[in-house]
């Protein structure tokens, strides 16, 4: 993948897109038919599981018809970047971890008709070697345990987890996203996390995944939006209808997304 295509948007740029939101036009570019190549720029807010597997439909799928196009992501709890829209922050294709926050931009008119991109589901992992021997839930709770906070979808659904096993978590921190999570236990800065499978899966040999009796069965439905006053309305309905192709889909699969 040509990493140079992307652009990684940090909070501070996130303040100016929304006091900037007039970014330049494509000129044209249609809904993605073969051999188009206007170039443009679109913006992409995402939550931050997606943030290997989006760059990658990016150059695999959409740049196929829009290579020229610069492709901005901003990946970050879900919650955060409605937040973000609300204050005005510009983009073209909000991707959600959880319906919950969809619903709360279709509530503020933030985005079009929404539509389910895919699921996921959670994972206790531990530091590679599993140097506090956690062995469960109950053993994670008791060690140097953190999860998502209860607001970013991660943490919802390890609240639901948590009610299932009739465990009251007491982690030592909450995190923002899911990426910190899965960070603090890839350093060994803590004993266990919850965290989805596709973050297990990019943390590699750094962790390992602890068995937990039902976990698969607690997960979450990303959902998928273009923006109602996206800049760039026909470039961000053209990588939204790349994301759900089958080639996306694909995609999406080898990270650990869908049913299973």
């Amino acid at each position: 993948m040509t990493i140079r295509r992307f652009a990684y948007l940090s909070a501070l740029t996130l303040m100016a897109l929304g006091a900037c939101s007039d970014v330049a036009g494509t000129g044209g570019a249609g809904s993605g038919g073969a051999g188009t190549s206007d170039a443009g720029e679109l913006t992409v807010f995402a939550a931050a599981s997606l943030n290997a597997a989006f760059p990658e439909i990016a150059e695999d799928v959409f740049a196929q018809d829009y290579p020229d196009v610069e492709v901005n992501f901003a990946f970050e709890g879900s919650s955060s970047l409605v937040e973000k829209m609300r204050s005005g922050a510009a983009a073209d294709v909000f991707a959600s971890a959880n319906v919950a926050n969809m619903d709360k931009a279709v509530a503020a008119d933030l985005v079009n008709e929404p539509a389910e991109l895919t699921k996921n589901t959670l994972r206790l992992i531990v530091p590679a070697g599993n140097p506090a021997g956690v062995s469960g839930l109950e053993s994670a709770n008791a060690a140097n345990f953190v999860i998502c906070a209860p607001q970013v979808p991660c943490g919802t659904v390890s609240a639901e987890l948590a009610e299932s096993a009739g465990i009251d978590f007491t982690p030592v921190s909450e995190e923002q996203s899911v990426t910190d999570v899965r960070t603090k236990v890839e350093t060994g800065e803590a004993d266990a996390g919850l965290v989805y499978l596709t973050d297990a899966l990019l943390a590699g040999n750094a962790v390992e995944i602890v068995e937990v009796e039902g976990i698969t069965a607690v997960g979450t439905v990303y959902m998928i939006a273009t923006l109602a006053d996206a800049p760039n309305p026909e470039l961000a309905a053209a990588f939204m209808d790349a994301v759900m192709s089958d080639a996306g889909r694909d995609i999406l699969a080898t990270y650990g997304f869908g049913d299973d």
